[in-house]
């Protein structure tokens, strides 16, 4: 399928080319995670289930990383970083390698961060919006993307309940902060979406409002009003499964948002 940019104004383009560039990095982050939970898995001596699927994962998040290069290069342009550095902070990493890599936090919490919290959510705005993508490559790129994150999520889930059985007091509370950590840290930051960075960061106008003009476009993206309503549902569904674990979520305070 083609883009067709001579439908689309300079403005609308280079804020899609920003969007996409953004999805890019996000997903160079997934990349490095898996191999980083893969050597977790070993050290723990986990089900080999967990090392064949992570595998998987990896290729996926590999072939989402090239895919989202390749639409912001048929857009016009790939930025390779923020246009102010600092902002490469926020956006970067959501700092699951590092976990993985820490003593200090389960694998547990590790999958709650991941998949209950940065997948989902992600999940959770691309299944609301993947209807606003009217141009037709860029809802064909979509789809594919939630195909395979889906069934990413779906595991993670699957694996957490399994496992739920055995959760300690210290496995629930590791979860918790992990969770919480995952929102506040780096949600609240501004790593999936910068116009919910709560102290706004180093990031330019042009890059804030980057998601919600390539939404309107039909290129690809969300607006404030599409996260107002998201977020608070998202976080309303993943306090609801995780309550059967013992787990208890704190209740958040944004700017934007409100108490949710």
């Amino acid at each position: 399928m083609l883009v067709d940019k001579e439908r689309y104004s300079a403005e609308q383009l280079l804020a899609a080319q920003m969007y996409w560039s953004r999805r890019t990095w996000g997903e160079y982050g997934a990349i490095s995670e898996s191999p980083a939970l893969l050597l977790r898995f070993c050290l723990e001596r986990r089900l080999p289930d967990l090392q064949f699927f992570f595998t998987m994962r990896t290729m996926e998040e590999g072939r989402h990383a090239e895919a989202s290069w390749l639409m912001a290069e048929r857009l016009g342009r790939y930025f390779p970083q923020p246009q102010n550095p600092p902002t490469a902070g926020a956006v970067g990493t959501h700092g699951v390698r590092r976990m993985a890599f820490d003593p200090e936090t389960s694998l547990e919490g590790i999958f709650a961060s991941l998949v209950c919290a940065a997948e989902e959510i992600l999940i959770d705005v691309f299944k609301s919006t993947v209807h606003k993508a009217t141009n037709q490559a860029v809802r064909r790129l979509m789809e594919l993307i939630l195909r395979d994150e889906v069934r990413h999520i779906a595991f993670g889930w699957q694996c957490l309940d399994a496992w739920a059985p055995s959760f300690t007091p210290e496995t629930v509370r590791n979860i918790e902060k992990a969770v919480t950590a995952m929102i506040e840290n780096v949600e609240f930051r501004g790593y999936r979406n910068l116009w919910l960075a709560i102290e706004g960061g180093s990031a330019t106008p042009a890059e804030i409002d980057a998601d919600r003009i390539s939404c309107e476009a039909g290129l690809g993206g969300n607006t404030p009003e599409d996260e107002m309503r998201v977020f608070p549902e998202f976080l309303a569904k993943i306090r609801k499964r995780m309550a059967p674990w013992g787990v208890n979520l704190p209740m958040f305070e944004h700017p934007r948002l409100g108490t949710v």
